[in-house]
């Protein structure tokens, strides 16, 4: 390599630092990384970077909030100490994956209280309205009236056309929006908390629901990936390498290129070699948004593919009050209504019933006898998977909520031998606990962040690691040089 590139790294993952600079045959340049006694950031350059092409490596995990204000504050050194161009490394880009709305640690939204009906507030703004035009219309009579009768005036009229703009200037009737307008409780599909907690019969419940189903206040969530953008290119990154971000728009959020490096290579490389028995397995999507990541694998191996589809919804979309929920399958005669969360139904293993209907989908429903919910969760698996091998494909495990659930349907589908490959493997809270005790066999992550929590959790007979230090060695490289990059996308490396 050229004597005029600089790697820094951050004390997020050092040993990726190490493997990515031992491929480039140079070494980490030096840095002291460390924090004051109030717990600020400290850090010093101890190496020059005048007029070289600067790489700061960092991976978006650990204290994430910490991590990314070290690298920030290192990429503004660089940038002060007249580096030629910084690039940051981010193999695993934090703060990519926000929910549209809040969602609590078990996955369920978070519900809202709802607010008083439209028509209602329509009304009400209506009389005001109207009583507000009278006092108006009232007053200007008064006025014209008094002017009429005063002697010496020319023009009565004018006078009266003046007052009354005047008045109507000073209060102006609030817009109302007309009643067939009026937003009804049914529009919206945010959950809400009922205004009370009174015993009612479940005729009433269902009634409820079926007339107040999913209505409330629209939640808003800040997204932070614009933010996320602009700290980079303000500290002073001019260039940007990370790895199979959750949303492929997120590059649309910085001013400065993005190269987004993808696993999939790797991926099919590791299925191909280190899979038993892999050209008769099953690759499965865990959700309807993995679809195209799985079947672009499925497709370059030549295998099967499975999608596993979540709903959740309320119990009675249509019908009267006192039907039952059905998708072709009965499960009971009583309505579907209850007042419990929904994660106390879904969560309970022993009370889920998978049910194969005829044309070959899956649907798992929460058990009648089990505590109900407002909110029924129905997962249909489409595809075969029975006396197959599952591979599980996602882009990263956090909670492992989404995983071990859709394990479990592939185990109670008839499935031999699951396998979960995910690009990052974030494992936060007591994931590691539940992947422990589902039926995945083995679960593969690359080393974007960390694993060594996971190896010592779940043995290293049961986790299988991808190496994607070569990758972004030569994406460095390739970069420095002034290289494409673009077969790194399709054929790793």
């Amino acid at each position: 390599m050229s004597n005029n590139i600089v790697i820094f790294g951050g004390d997020s993952h050092p040993e990726l630092v190490n493997r990515i600079c031992e491929n480039l045959d140079i070494k980490p340049s030096q840095v002291e990384l460390g924090k004051f006694a109030n717990g600020e950031t400290s850090i010093s350059v101890r190496s020059s970077v005048r007029e070289k092409d600067v790489y700061v490596i960092q991976s978006g995990c650990g204290h994430v909030n910490d991590t990314f204000m070290q690298l920030l504050i290192l990429i503004s050194a660089c940038k002060s100490a007249s580096a030629s161009r910084v690039t940051a490394v981010m193999p695993y880009l934090c703060y990519s994956r926000q929910p549209d709305i809040p969602y609590t640690a078990k996955g369920a939204p978070l519900v809202s209280k709802p607010r008083n009906s439209l028509s209602s507030t329509s009304k009400t703004n209506d009389e005001n309205t109207t009583t507000n035009q009278s006092k108006i219309l009232h007053n200007g009579v008064l006025q014209s009236t008094n002017t009429v009768n005063r002697p010496g005036s020319e023009f009565p009229f004018k006078s009266l056309d003046n007052a009354i703009r005047s008045s109507i200037q000073m209060e102006q009737p609030v817009p109302v929006r007309e009643p067939k307008l009026a937003k009804t409780s049914s529009m919206s599909r945010i959950p809400v908390i009922p205004d009370g907690r009174i015993s009612r019969g479940a005729n009433n419940d269902a009634e409820e629901l079926f007339n107040a189903q999913n209505s409330g206040y629209k939640l808003w969530v800040v997204q932070a990936g614009t933010l996320i953008a602009n700290l980079l290119t303000t500290a002073g990154a001019d260039h940007v390498i990370t790895m199979d971000l959750h949303d492929r728009q997120f590059p649309g959020f910085f001013t400065v290129p993005v190269d987004n490096l993808y696993c999939k290579p790797m991926a099919q490389n590791y299925i191909q070699h280190f899979i038993p028995g892999y050209k008769d397995a099953v690759i499965v999507s865990p959700d309807a948004g993995g679809a195209k990541r799985a079947t672009a694998i499925a497709d370059a191996l030549e295998l099967s593919v499975a999608i596993i589809h979540k709903e959740k919804r309320s119990q009675l979309p249509k019908g009267p009050p006192d039907a039952t929920l059905t998708s072709g399958v009965s499960l009971s005669s009583k309505p579907l209504i209850s007042h419990n969360s929904v994660d106390d139904t879904i969560n309970s293993n022993s009370n889920q019933v998978p049910v194969l209907s005829a044309n070959g989908v899956a649907t798992e429903f929460a058990n009648s006898n089990a505590k109900s919910s407002k909110y029924i969760q129905t997962t249909m698996l489409v595809g075969d998977v029975r006396n197959k091998v599952c591979i599980l494909i996602d882009d990263l495990i956090d909670t492992s909520y989404t995983i071990t659930r859709a394990a479990q349907l592939l185990k109670d589908q008839g499935a031999t031998k699951i396998y979960a490959l995910a690009t990052h493997g974030i494992f936060s809270g007591d994931a590691l606990d539940r992947i422990k005790l589902s039926p995945i066999d083995k679960i593969i992550v690359s080393n974007t962040i960390p694993q060594e929590r996971t190896i010592k959790k779940l043995g290293k007979h049961r986790v299988g690691i991808i190496d994607v230090s070569l990758v972004f060695a030569e994406a460095i490289r390739r970069i420095h040089n002034g290289e494409s990059i673009s077969m790194l996308f399709e054929y790793g490396f």
